[in-house]
């Protein structure tokens, strides 16, 4: 059990509690995210299976009296998005139940709130000048860039990860080729020496 209690704010602009984490979930377990939110509160959840089995995993999220808000089985990743009805404790919940020995590394990203404007009394009607609008511009591009990186570094440890299990099944698949060349070379040895052995017995008996 785990709580969602990191929140960080850029440039005391973002007001959105958010939360990114890599979690270990061991086969035949379930391990749950808590959160405490207010009614009309917007709240994001992106999350992704980066190592393990068949990269699957059983998601469900509900609200503080346990109505079931999403609900998917065996997914590798996925988002959700939904506005809060009520105030009180939201859960997020990961399964690997299913599974009976495959160990999985899960990605979660929490995110709740809705992002301040970037400038003070700032709406949609309000006229920019060149350097608001460049700082806006500049924020918007930083935000994807942010987003790419995340992507990027997720799809860099998937491969790794993937990398490494076939690098490891190929080494321990050209240790049993090796030793199982050298069992038939010594099997093959002992049988011609064994034919030969035969041979000089029947001579010498037939003199």
């Amino acid at each position: 059990m785990r709580s969602l209690v990191l929140c960080s704010s850029m440039l005391h602009v973002i007001f959105v509690c958010s939360t990114e984490l890599t979690f270990e979930l061991p086969d035949n377990d379930k391990q749950c995210f808590y959160e405490e939110l207010e009614s009309g509160v917007k709240f994001d959840i992106d999350f992704q299976v980066i190592a393990g089995g068949n990269y699957d995993v059983d998601c469900f999220v509900t609200d503080p009296i346990n109505n079931v808000l999403y609900q998917e089985r065996k997914k590798q990743y996925d988002s959700f998005s939904h506005t809060t009805t009520m105030k009180g404790t939201y859960k997020v919940c990961f399964s690997n139940e299913f599974s009976t020995f495959s160990h999985k590394t899960v990605y979660l990203d929490f995110r709740a709130g809705e992002e301040r404007p970037l400038l003070p009394d700032m709406n949609r009607d309000t006229a920019l000048t060149q350097m608001e609008s460049a700082c806006l511009s500049t924020h918007e591009i930083l935000k994807v860039v942010s987003d790419s990186q995340t992507w990027y570094r997720l799809r860099e440890a998937h491969d790794r990860i993937r990398a490494e299990d076939l690098h490891e099944r190929v080494s321990f698949w050209s240790m049993g080729e090796t030793l199982v060349l050298f069992i038939v070379s010594v099997g093959q040895v002992v049988v011609l020496r064994s034919l030969f052995s035969d041979k000089k017995g029947s001579v010498a008996a037939s003199t």
